[in-house]
């Protein structure tokens, strides 16, 4: 594993341009699958990448998944990718492969550690949909360049059984005092990413509501992410 000073940054094997979509559901389905996915395609093309979107879990085996530069789990939901499926996919990560996690990929594979250590946390529950204030905390990473250092936005702002704070790098934070029934109290990240071997794993929370794929804040939170996970943009990840 890399020195944690070091930049989550690799040239990967896979070949260039291929990024897997997977929107597989074992749960609650968002509605906003359809338009984040072509939203995808769209920042993907964007920054010379192409995407191939499936919701086929046989695809996460080591001889597949060597073919991509970065994976995307988008609202996956409950158990829906097997055990051996889960350990190809951290494998793949960890000898140098990206990872984006977008919000309801926290709400998944419960029973699996080695996710929930992919991912950076588990979900524990969320209040309504509603506007709330995002703190930026590292403005230099690609996914938080972009954005103002508060900004509001309307979401589902997830709580997490555990503060990940400590094991990743928080690059944003919910300022709970901006909207009802948040439950971590002055520390909630919501946005972070994270060194996996020598592979990177980001992961925001934000991304419920369909407006959010029509939002130019939220699609250049997005595409700095996508950047990070592909490689193509480098990332101080070390924990804060």
């Amino acid at each position: 594993m890399p020195a944690l000073g070091l930049l989550c940054f690799c040239a990967c094997s896979s070949t260039p341009g291929d990024i897997l979509v997977y929107t597989r559901t074992a749960g609650f389905r968002h509605d906003s699958i359809p338009v984040a996915v072509d939203a995808l395609a769209t920042i993907a093309a964007a920054n010379r990448l192409s995407i191939e979107h499936t919701e086929d879990p046989a695809v996460f085996n080591p001889s597949r998944l060597s073919r991509y530069a970065a994976v995307v789990f988008l609202h996956t939901t409950g158990d829906m990718l097997d055990s051996q499926g889960v350990d190809a996919l951290a494998a793949y990560v960890r000898q140098g492969g990206g990872f984006l996690g977008i919000h309801a990929a926290a709400d998944a594979l419960y029973g699996s550690s080695t996710y929930r250590g992919l991912v950076g946390a588990q979900f524990l529950r969320h209040p309504a949909l509603q506007p709330g204030t995002l703190v930026v905390e590292d403005a230099s990473n690609a996914a938080t360049a972009p954005l103002p250092a508060r900004w509001q936005h309307l979401d589902e702002f997830y709580d997490f059984a555990t503060n990940p704070r400590g094991t990743v790098r928080v690059l944003l934070r919910v300022d709970e005092s901006t909207y009802q029934g948040g439950g971590m109290g002055s520390d909630h990240p919501i946005a972070w990413c994270h060194a996996v071997g020598e592979g990177r794993s980001i992961y925001t929370a934000l991304g419920h509501p369909i407006e959010s794929w029509s939002d130019p804040a939220f699609l250049a939170h997005v595409a700095g992410a996508l950047q990070i996970a592909a490689a193509k943009v480098p990332a101080d990840c070390t924990p804060n």
